[in-house]
């Protein structure tokens, strides 16, 4: 029998703020650079191609995160399942679901890219997109989903990875493709005059490397969850397990990221500036986001394996581990970016009334995003455990339909951005309470000990 690697990290033992922070900090680091491929985009056509180009990229992003959400929640399934049975030790489950998630992976893939190509024009269309910016959406859309496997399957490998303790070479792969979209964006933008196209055909080719990268060593592996080819064929028992914890996971991603359309045509409602304002501050967003977003995959892989390993104490103690650290790190950042959002947004356009708009939207919303680490993190542990539906359900009533019905009301009583701004804090507040009550009823852990055999 393979033996696992020394790199990869056992966190059923040993402190857990260093083992958070050891697993941790290549995520951060590899999610950093990940957020590069749009931001990068961005920052390319808003400042060399133009303000209605801005908004084309930045506007599409909610409709590629609501159709690769399903699949991000298959993803982080395959990745509880997985880490589960190499916390209790049980190599031949975990290979069995390695091979069955990275085959449906494949298919879930050519269908995203197939769905997406197909109805680029009617989603762009449908979010309100006012005439100037429409033809460079549908351009970048399309694009970006006739590449979107290169990004299916690197996600599915890395998740493999990091379920099994390995969170450095997923991000190595991360470096090197960011390095090569960011070279990529400027030779098709500045050398070849592609505009918008050009940063779509930079990003999908540079996802497409990280993936090879990816599947070159699972395939090279001769540790025990190394891929082979005889082996992959998909398990129906085994993709149920998986899609029971992903499913939920994924159809919340989805619904959420497709309600975003809804609140990105509110914006739309206004005029292109308003649009590439609200692109810069999402672009922003995600970037604040991404520590706590590390932090809460880290707190599953930790969650999965003290579960597998039976030990709902280590558990307990890790969440407010994970707890404390994200809501430091975000303080801080939240902070930088409340002093300096001009100058921040002027990195994307130069234009007054798109930093004015970004600004605005930027001040408002930054400090309620400490926030949100609490609905992260509860989140994160709870599909640890195996849980994915609490927090679907949780999910998709503050960031869909609370929001949607805040936006609704308000915006018939005024005409102004500042509670359009104010609709994804009204959603985190609301989450992080409810997360909060749910996660320390301690009803997991009654169902941990049950399932383990415990009292």
């Amino acid at each position: 029998m393979r033996t696992v690697a020394k790199k990869n990290v056992d966190m059923t033992t040993g402190v857990i703020w260093k083992r958070l922070l050891t697993f941790m900090l290549p995520l951060l680091v590899g999610n950093l650079f990940q957020q590069f491929y749009s931001t990068v985009d961005s920052l390319v056509v808003g400042n060399y191609v133009g303000s209605d180009a801005l908004a084309a990229v930045s506007s599409t992003s909610v409709i590629i995160n609501a159709l690769i959400g399903l699949f991000m929640g298959f993803s982080t399934g395959a990745g509880v399942v997985i880490s589960r049975y190499f916390g209790a030790r049980e190599p031949e489950k975990m290979r069995q679901a390695i091979h069955t998630a990275v085959v449906f992976s494949a298919v879930l893939g050519i269908a995203l890219t197939a769905v997406g190509a197909s109805l680029s024009s009617w989603m762009v269309q449908a979010m309100n997109t006012p005439a100037s910016v429409v033809e460079g959406a549908v351009q970048y859309l399309r694009i970006y989903f006739l590449g979107v496997i290169g990004l299916v399957m690197y996600n599915i490998g890395a998740a493999v990875l990091r379920a099994v303790g390995d969170s450095r070479r997923p991000l190595y792969f991360l470096i090197t493709s960011s390095v090569l979209n960011i070279f990529l964006d400027l030779l098709f933008v500045l050398q070849f005059r592609m505009g918008v196209a050009g940063v779509g055909y930079a990003t999908i080719l540079s996802q497409a490397i990280s993936a090879v990268l990816v599947f070159v060593i699972l395939f090279r592996s001769k540790e025990d969850y190394g891929l082979r080819a005889a082996e992959l064929k998909i398990s129906g028992a085994m993709l149920g397990k998986i899609v029971q914890i992903g499913l939920p996971a994924g159809f919340q991603l989805s619904v959420i990221a497709f309600s975003n359309v809804f609140v990105q045509a509110y914006v739309n409602a206004f005029d292109a500036a308003a649009m590439a304002g609200w692109g810069i501050q999402r672009r922003l967003e995600n970037f604040i986001l991404l520590p706590v977003q590390s932090i809460s995959l880290a707190t599953t892989t930790f969650v999965g394996q003290n579960a597998g390993a039976g030990k709902p104490e280590r558990i307990r103690e890790g969440v407010g581990v994970s707890l404390k650290m994200s809501a430091l790190v975000t303080t801080v950042i939240v902070a930088v970016l409340f002093l300096f959002a001009p100058q921040v947004s002027r990195l994307f356009n130069q234009e007054p009334d798109v930093v004015r708009f970004a600004v605005l939207f930027l001040r408002w919303s930054l400090p309620f995003m400490v926030i949100n680490c609490g609905n992260q993190i509860h989140a994160g542990a709870l599909r640890g455990v195996g849980d994915a539906r609490v927090p679907m359900f949780v999910m998709i009533g503050c960031f869909v339909v609370i929001r949607q019905i805040y936006l609704f009301v308000v915006t018939k009583f005024t005409d102004s951005v500042i509670p359009v701004a104010l609709a994804f804090p009204v959603g985190w507040v609301t989450c992080s309470l409810i997360m909060y009550l749910i996660f320390h009823s301690q009803r997991w852990e009654r169902d941990l000990r049950m399932s383990t055999g415990g009292e």
